[in-house]
Formats: C-alpha cells, structure tokens, sequence
C-alpha cells in the first residue's frame, strides 16, 4: 500500500524496525529540548502530514520500551488519524513515572499501525439475541 506523507522533520520516514512488525516508529521534531514533569502532558510535534485511503486509519500507539523503562506513555491511546485529516501528525504523551523525562528532536516517541477499518450503520431494535456473557461486563469472569 502506498501512501502519500510530507515530511517537515529532519528525520528519517516511518519505518519498520523489525521483518514482522506492525508499527512504525515516529520520531519527535523540536527545536529543543521538552521535559515532562511526573504527570505532565505535552502535545510533541513529528513533522510529518499524510493522505490514507478512505477506509484506513493511522492508530498512534505507546511504545512499550518507553512505557515499561521511563512510564511514558500517550493520553488518548490509541489516537487515531482519520483518512481525512491533513495536518501535521503530533502524540500526546504523558509521565506517569515519578522522575522528570526529557524528549530530544529525533527521539523515538511512538508507534503508528495503518489498519483498514469499516463504517457502520445502525439497525435500531427493542431486543438483542441472548448470550451465554449476558451483560457481564468488567470482572465478571472473577479475578485469576
């Protein structure tokens, strides 16, 4: 699939680090260095615009790395970028460690997975078919 990207960063494109891999790492574009506070969200820019195919997103993703060493990870994950959207590209991290995290231009911040979606419509009804789940919802499988 061929898609259609600016870059504005002085970074490399996206690209798959690994054979198998199903995200792109995107790198940060600053001008300077960003410190996030513990609790702390910032909005870091990439430099980089794209055109998807109707009927595909771009899902911005936390990279686990991040996560799991320094507690960095992206308020609304996973973002979407619709077919539609044309602006630049920007994560919205967050510091959920207790140390002060700094983020440099070219660092790598998170992920982006291009997934084919579907449009639904609605078929208002005044039942739905039983299951075996019911509405069990949260823990209601117990606990191991």
């Amino acid at each position: 699939m061929n898609i259609k990207i600016i870059n504005k960063s002085k970074n490399d494109l996206p690209g798959y680090e690994t054979l198998h891999a199903a995200g792109m790492d995107l790198r940060a574009n600053l001008e300077e260095t960003v410190s996030l506070k513990p609790m702390e969200r910032k909005l870091i820019a990439t430099g980089l615009y794209i055109e998807l195919p109707e009927g595909f997103e771009a899902q911005i993703r936390p990279r686990s790395g991040l996560a799991f060493k320094h507690g960095i990870g992206i308020v609304n994950s996973p973002g979407t970028i619709d077919a539609d959207y044309r602006g630049e590209i920007k994560v919205l991290l967050i510091n959920f460690s207790d140390q002060l995290f700094e983020i440099n231009s070219g660092d790598r911040i998170a992920q982006m997975v291009i997934a084919k979606h579907e449009k639904a419509t609605w078929q208002q009804v005044d039942e739905l078919n039983e299951t075996l789940r019911g509405a069990g919802g949260y823990g209601h499988t117990g606990v191991a």
